[in-house]
């Protein structure tokens, strides 16, 4: 019979296996596409999307500035201070936070990918991979919809359900208003999974 802690490890060291990967995936992909560009067959696809709900597509894309997260952060410490049960999971978050929006500035700065040209609604003059949009909406949005799933919170499963979804609205909403490619899109998200696994294989006491 495994023992409790032989489980824990085991969890810990698969957690570490896939952030591993997906930085390393991340890495790769952001290399291909500053070296060759976006894969010829995607285009025509991205071209579809630009230009649908732009008005919906806007709205969805705030989810992930500062002037909606701050507050978002704000509420969570004084969710920390009234609930010391949920303080480690608070921290953890805002930490992810932050370091999805540290490390997609500094990889866009990296691999130098520049933005589409076919933009609507606002002009993004920062470099194009990753997309910052995407590694916080599954550095923060995702992780909270994994958190509060594995919670006893009554309502945790539309909740957790419309957390996810307010993640592929965000990844779509970049998409609609012509900011990123899918490439970009795919590079946040592994991104922010390498975050969220590496904080979930990290040593506890």
């Amino acid at each position: 019979m495994v023992s409790v802690g032989a489980s824990r490890r085991s969890r810990t060291t698969g957690m570490r296996f896939w952030a591993v990967v997906c930085a390393v995936v991340f890495v790769a992909l952001g290399w291909y596409v500053a070296r060759f560009g976006e894969p010829a067959p995607l285009r025509a696809w991205e071209a579809a999307w630009v230009n649908h709900s732009t008005l919906l597509a806007w709205w969805l894309t705030w989810a992930c500035y500062a002037y909606v997260l701050g507050p978002i952060g704000l509420i969570l410490l004084g969710v920390a201070c009234r609930y010391p049960q949920w303080r480690v999971r608070i921290v953890w978050s805002l930490v992810s936070l932050l370091l999805c929006w540290l490390l997609a500035d500094l990889a866009q700065h990296l691999f130098h990918r520049p933005r589409r040209l076919d933009w609507v609604v606002k002009h993004e003059t920062s470099f194009s991979y990753p997309s910052s949009h995407a590694a916080i909406a599954t550095g923060f949005y995702a992780l909270w919809a994994w958190l509060v799933a594995r919670s006893r919170l009554p309502a945790r499963g539309p909740i957790a359900v419309v957390l996810m979804l307010l993640v592929a609205g965000v990844c779509w909403s970049r998409l609609a208003l012509g900011a990123h490619y899918v490439t970009d899109l795919a590079g946040g998200v592994l991104l922010g999974a390498a975050v969220v696994f590496a904080g979930a294989g990290a040593p506890r006491r």
